[in-house]
């Protein structure tokens, strides 16, 4: 096993932008890219592998023949565990909930959602949607939808770059006009809409909406909930750098600052993502080059990994 450099999908909302096409180096056949998903074992959406012995193949048939050496501890028994990717939302993302493992598994017949944000890039007031206002309940909020004034009841939040949201599922969220995120999460893409400002796709048509499903799932939580459940799977003393160690993921950020340091190993997959600057990979004596905007999966088995430069990555372990 070596680090495999991993060639994502991407994907073209109404909604998405133009940064991941002419700053990021991301290929599409369209003029926009609203999402790259840079770690996906799914049948709508699959990475490529892009360089070594593997290069040219779907990473699925390299997990096929090679489970135990890539995934080791992290669960696979239902499927690849996560979906890594690049948002750039041009315009306001619906406002939306994923339902949790429970109600998916019974309604959908699939796994639940939560996810974890991290800010890449931000326009000068930027804002996010995340959860709903103090005392605010699902009658109100099924109220309010009916009134078409929904994000009367949302609590909105200004961002800036190298900040963390984690979202669990029942919260709901939307991303604003004019953000660059890295998303973490549950490999699901079960939506539901609550909210979509009344837009149209290409065809003229309103975008479909699941309000019924939402108000289903959709709770409050308080700021301590969502820390208990972002750090569930901690122990003791959390490290400044641990920027989620939930059930699902554990994220790390990890800055180099021009040193070489050596990445955690647990047994476990895992995936570095560059954010911003570039850096070094360094496994089993030979050197990997890692620009900005790539996504390299860690096998399980790699030995002893170290990086190196002077760019802001991401390191996520599937549990």
């Amino acid at each position: 096993m070596y680090p495999l450099k991993l060639t994502g999908v991407t994907r073209s909302p109404i909604w998405g932008g133009t940064r991941l096409l002419k700053e990021w180096n991301k290929k599409a056949e369209g003029d926009s890219v609203g999402e790259s998903w840079e770690l996906t074992v799914r049948d709508d959406g699959m990475c490529t592998v892009a360089n070594g012995a593997f290069c040219g193949m779907p990473l699925s048939a390299v997990i096929d023949v090679h489970r135990e050496e890539i995934m080791g501890k992290s669960k696979c028994e239902d499927g690849f565990p996560l979906l890594i990717k690049f948002i750039d939302a041009a315009d306001r993302l619906s406002v939306q909930v994923h339902p949790d493992d429970a109600y998916a598994a019974r309604v959908e017949n699939d796994r639940g959602k939560t996810e974890m944000w991290y800010i890449v890039d931000a326009d000068e007031d930027a804002e996010i949607i995340c959860g709903l206002c103090e005392g605010v309940d699902r009658t109100m909020l099924r109220d309010a939808v009916a009134r078409g004034e929904v994000e009367s009841v949302l609590a909105h939040r200004r961002v800036k770059a190298g900040e963390c949201y984690f979202i669990p599922a029942g919260l709901p969220h939307a991303i604003g006009k004019g953000i660059l995120i890295a998303e973490i999460q549950q490999n699901c893409d079960l939506t539901y809409r609550v909210y979509d400002y009344d837009r149209r796709d290409k065809e003229g048509r309103l975008r479909e909406l699941h309000v019924e499903k939402a108000l289903d799932v959709i709770r409050p939580f308080a700021e301590s909930e969502i820390d208990k459940i972002r750090f569930e799977a901690s122990a003791g003393e959390r490290a400044q750098d641990v920027l989620a160690d939930c059930v699902y993921f554990r994220v790390l950020e990890v800055k180099p600052k021009g040193r070489m340091q050596a990445l955690s190993r647990t047994g476990r997959m895992s995936h570095l993502l560059c954010v911003a600057g570039k850096g070094e990979l360094i496994a089993d004596g030979v050197s990997y080059p890692v620009a900005r905007g790539e996504g390299w999966l860690l096998p399980a088995d790699l030995g002893d990994v170290t990086l190196g430069g002077d760019g802001i990555f991401l390191l996520t372990e599937a549990k």
